[in-house]
């Protein structure tokens, strides 16, 4: 099986006495190997390779797979089978447009609900971006700890649930938009001036920040994928 779990794949070194089932363990182990890029955005998925590669039986295999699929990680296609979602542009206008909408919904409801402890946490991973490296590989792990933190902060633990669901559907779009000349720096001062905002409890001003910041990124992520536009459109 091409592309997957190369240079001391992750699923072999979790442990599988861990997991309460083979379902949990294959789950957990294909899941992060999606997510890890170990799988391919389009790489055809079969039964019997995995089955081997994890070394369960099949049966918690289908069962894996059939969450996953749930999850939107996976696709059913024609006369392929199911393989790894690969978002095409409309898919991508439409996370970019249920992202802004979500965390700017994320950052209103922080400045109205977080604690001091969610203001201590964010304004560490502030100060923790500051003081990064200018390492690509590093830059991904600590903006996600920011969007979580973020997140969290809301305290709805219904909007916290989609708000995860659709990190997965970003991570299919394959390298982060960090990587863009500027962009590093660009993102820093958005996430600086969301924290002020919610730090203020002004939710007006949290929201249009949190919003512009999903949507300075659009433009990038269609560079990236050799698209263009300035924002998420329909047009």
């Amino acid at each position: 099986m091409s592309n997957a779990l190369t240079n001391k794949p992750a699923a072999v070194t979790m442990d599988r006495a861990d997991f309460g089932s083979a379902g949990d363990f294959a789950y957990a182990a294909l899941r992060r190997e999606i997510m890890e890029g170990r799988l391919a955005r389009g790489q055809r998925l079969r039964e019997q390779e995995l089955s081997a590669l994890l070394q369960v039986s099949r049966t918690p295999i289908r069962e894996a797979l059939s969450r996953l699929q749930a999850d939107g990680l996976l696709v059913l296609l024609p006369r392929t089978g199911l393989a790894v979602a690969d978002l095409d542009d409309g898919a991508v206008t439409e996370l970019y447009e249920t992202r802004e909408a979500l965390e700017g919904t994320a950052a209103h409801l922080a400045a109205r609900y977080a604690n001091p402890r969610d203001i201590a946490a964010l304004r560490a991973l502030l100060a923790a971006e500051e003081a990064a490296p200018d390492d690509p590989a590093s830059l991904p792990a600590l903006n996600r700890a920011f969007h979580d933190a973020l997140y969290a902060a809301a305290h709805n633990r219904f909007l916290l649930k989609s708000l995860q669901a659709l990190h997965d559907s970003v991570t299919l779009l394959g390298p982060t938009t960090l990587s863009a000349p500027g962009r590093r720096e660009q993102a820093r001062a958005e996430h600086r001036r969301v924290v002020e905002a919610i730090e203020r409890g002004d939710a007006v001003v949290a929201e249009a920040e949190m919003r512009r910041h999903v949507h300075n990124g659009f433009p990038l992520r269609q560079a990236m994928r050799g698209g263009g536009g300035s924002g998420p459109s329909r047009s």
